[in-house]
């Protein structure tokens, strides 16, 4: 019997994870069932789920992904150009994949105390990365400094929240570049 190298297992996954993804974005996680991730997928249960425990661990594991790409970018570019590369994307199967399950992580994150217990622990990464990102910045002498760390971090994660929901509502984007310059203008030191 031929040996599976480990490269193929991990781009197996990452196909399952990016069949997953929009199927949780177009059906909910409810909605997503497994005769539906099979069909999205092209696999059988029994290939899914050797590489997921359950659809539960499939779900956090699209949702772990997703959290670990947007780590990746705010610690080189910060959450600004997260929310820039997202406006650019609004229309692309990719994003609105993105942005659904972005949703269904917000709307799991309410009604289900075990998978919220499950994320905080996971989902730290992401704010540690900002606020590390943002003292970077100030110590470079590029964000303002009569502002704290913690609420400049707030105030991005607000607008991001905002964006992800104006996206996820399909609203006109047109004009949502000249929000995120101000934004941008909003945390900056005056004169940078």
């Amino acid at each position: 019997m031929p040996r599976v190298s480990q490269n193929q297992l991990d781009a197996r996954r990452q196909e399952i994870l990016g069949a997953a993804r929009a199927c949780f974005a177009r059906h909910g996680y409810e909605g997503a069932t497994v005769r539906r991730l099979e069909e999205a997928t092209g696999l059988s249960r029994g290939a899914i789920f050797h590489h997921f425990r359950d659809k539960d661990s499939l779900f956090l594991a699209v949702a772990e992904d997703d959290a670990a790409a947007m780590v990746e970018t705010v610690a080189r570019n910060g959450l600004v150009q997260v929310m820039r590369d997202l406006l650019d994307g609004a229309t692309s199967p990719d994003t609105t994949g993105w942005l659904g399950s972005q949703l269904e992580v917000s709307r799991r994150l309410r009604t289900d105390p075990a998978f919220a217990k499950r994320w905080a622990e996971r989902s730290a990464s992401l704010a540690e990365a900002t606020r590390e990102r943002l003292a970077r910045q100030r110590d470079a002498g590029v964000l303002r400094d009569d502002v704290p760390i913690e609420t400049l971090a707030r105030f991005l994660e607000l607008a991001y929240d905002g964006l992800v929901l104006q996206l996820a509502m399909a609203r006109p984007a047109g004009d949502l570049g000249a929000v995120l310059d101000l934004v941008e203008e909003a945390v900056r030191r005056p004169g940078r």
